[in-house]
């Protein structure tokens, strides 16, 4: 049945809001530990040793630190994400002349959630960059980079307000359209592969649960294994434009590769891999469900 693409886009926005925040609910904890390893990589020896330190340090809460913006960031990213990857899904389907209501190809639909990934990332950008800065604040204050920590979100955007403008959002905005653009095409790619050989030729909408969320999983583990060291040098422009202007992103990577070695761009790779199995596989889960649901009842009405 043909929606009218407003109550469809609603139907996406919807499904993707309540994805990202599953997403965030199931990954928190090990994204916290991805930020911090990655901005300050000296101050620890591996994945356990970040683990430990943290709760050492500030006790379970350290772990959820950001969370709130995380909310944001995610709900935000995949609302827009999902919502125009609606969109970009016909317009693919007139750039090769198929009728509305034919399937993509695997190929095809990567391309979608590829172009969908560029708007996601004005989305993301600003509350992705409070998340990271409040994520590693006790590491900035530690190393001596700050005097005085912000500890809430206000005090977060107050600060970014006050030294760089509106425009402090997108800090790292270059750099996070670098990640998202060919990361969502892996990670579409591998969401939409992985369903075509679970489903052995069935349709992939008889799908169950654990099938999506092990399609979701490696979708997850496409995306990070291709962007990681991208999204690395993302994370260190974020959180260290706090102390002073940062170089831009190939000013970054120089930085790191000649003062820390190619190693240091993945840094934090064991606990993005760790987090997104079931972070990814929840996302998946909770908006291929949902949007079923929601369509169900509009098509009830």
């Amino acid at each position: 049945m043909r929606f009218n693409p407003v109550i469809q886009a609603a139907i996406d926005l919807t499904s993707g809001a309540l994805g990202g925040t599953a997403c965030v609910l199931t990954g928190q904890p090990f994204d916290t530990v991805k930020v911090k390893m990655q901005t300050f990589p000296g101050l620890y020896q591996g994945f356990a040793d970040c683990c430990r330190q943290t709760y050492a340090q500030v006790g379970l809460r350290g772990f959820y630190k950001g969370t709130g913006p995380a909310l944001m960031a995610y709900v935000a990213e995949n609302s827009v994400l999902f919502m125009c990857y609606g969109f970009c899904q016909q317009f693919v389907k007139k750039m090769v002349g198929l009728d509305k209501q034919a399937k993509l190809s695997d190929l095809q639909t990567a391309t979608a959630g590829s172009m969908a990934s560029a708007f996601a990332a004005l989305a993301l950008c600003p509350t992705e960059l409070v998340k990271c800065r409040l994520q590693a604040m006790h590491e900035m204050e530690k190393s001596g980079k700050i005097i005085q920590s912000h500890n809430t979100v206000w005090s977060v955007v107050k600060g970014i307000l006050m030294k760089d403008g509106p425009w402090g959002f997108y800090h790292g905005f270059s750099s996070t359209l670098l990640q998202e653009v060919p990361g969502y095409f892996f990670f579409f790619g591998g969401y939409e592969v992985t369903r075509t050989v679970l489903a052995s030729g069935r349709s992939k909408d008889e799908l169950g649960p654990a099938h999506l969320m092990l399609s979701g999983g490696i979708a997850g583990v496409c995306l990070w294994l291709v962007i990681f060291p991208v999204d690395c040098i993302k994370s260190r422009i974020q959180v260290l434009s706090m102390h002073g202007k940062q170089a831009g992103f190939v000013g970054t990577l120089v930085s790191i590769v000649e003062s820390e070695g190619i190693a240091a761009l993945y840094s934090g790779l064991t606990a993005t891999m760790i987090r997104a199995l079931p972070a990814n596989g929840s996302l998946f889960l909770v908006y291929e469900y949902s949007r079923r649901r929601l369509m169900s009842q509009v098509e009830a009405y």
